[in-house]
């Protein structure tokens, strides 16, 4: 059973109340911030709104994670209120607080180099991808498949409950991520994961995002998946991999992504 809290517009005006004593105290244990409660099973499902309401028009790629975790929750709520008690309007409060946040860290040090690896920045005419990050920052969207925060039994959300089978979780991908593919109908869309390339499968003929568009196979860049990421980069030898690791998977992945952005003029 669901149980809806508020919308995404009056958590933004709460935000712009919230003393830092009370953002800290909201960010520990979300009230005027949970968008829904959901009783799954036997376990809470918590959706809570962070600042990643932001959508890019100019967007050329479109990077997408499954959804924030609590560390970019975290991140992306003290950067937005600290930008809109300096007076910063409510636009570039958004942009700069879902920049910020997006994808920081070694996880962003290996979406990078993945990323140029395959082509992406060549395409894109960057001499790297960590330029999306900076200079080049109107040519991205940072996303997720889950626009905002989820979380189970208070854990980060990595895709148990299936968000293609747990109504309230399709409704939030239908509803939100349907929203950027619409108005971002010609860039291309790198899932950040299997669970991630699944559900853009599902939704991009729903949106008229074609599957040439959606660039699936690469290894998600978290620190969990670094022997994949280093044979991908050609860093490790295949006969020092461990057995948790398919060689011959991966080369057919990275060999399709490439020939795809050979095809697709971006």
């Amino acid at each position: 059973m669901a149980h809806s809290i508020t919308t995404p517009d009056q958590c933004l005006q709460a935000l712009r109340t919230f003393s830092s004593q009370e953002l800290e105290h909201e960010i520990k244990h979300p009230r005027k911030l949970l968008l829904e409660s959901i009783n799954h099973r036997d376990k809470r499902l918590d959706t809570v709104w962070a600042p990643f309401d932001y959508v890019n028009p100019k967007a050329r790629i479109v990077i997408v994670g499954i959804t924030p975790g609590q560390h970019q929750m975290e991140n992306a709520l003290r950067a937005c209120h600290t930008r809109l008690q300096t007076g910063a309007s409510t636009e570039q409060a958004l942009l700069e607080a879902k920049t910020f946040a997006s994808f920081s860290g070694p996880m962003r040090a290996n979406l990078v180099n993945l990323l140029d690896d395959i082509g992406v920045a060549y395409r894109l005419g960057l001499g790297s991808t960590a330029e999306l990050w900076e200079e080049a920052s109107d040519l991205v969207q940072f996303t997720s498949a889950l626009r905002y925060p989820v979380f189970v039994d208070g854990k980060n959300y990595s895709g148990q409950p299936s968000m293609l089978r747990q109504s309230q979780l399709r409704g939030q991908l239908e509803r939100w991520m349907g929203e950027e593919m619409r108005t971002l109908p010609g860039a291309i869309y790198v899932p950040l994961g299997p669970k991630v390339g699944e559900a853009l499968a599902w939704l991009g003929p729903r949106v008229g995002v074609s599957d040439e568009q959606i660039l699936t196979g690469l290894p998600h860049s978290s620190g969990a998946n670094a022997e994949r990421i280093a044979y991908w980069l050609k860093r490790k030898a295949r006969e020092h991999l461990s057995a948790k690791t398919n060689p011959d998977k991966l080369d057919a992945a990275r060999n399709a992504l490439i020939a795809q952005l050979r095809k697709r003029e971006v």
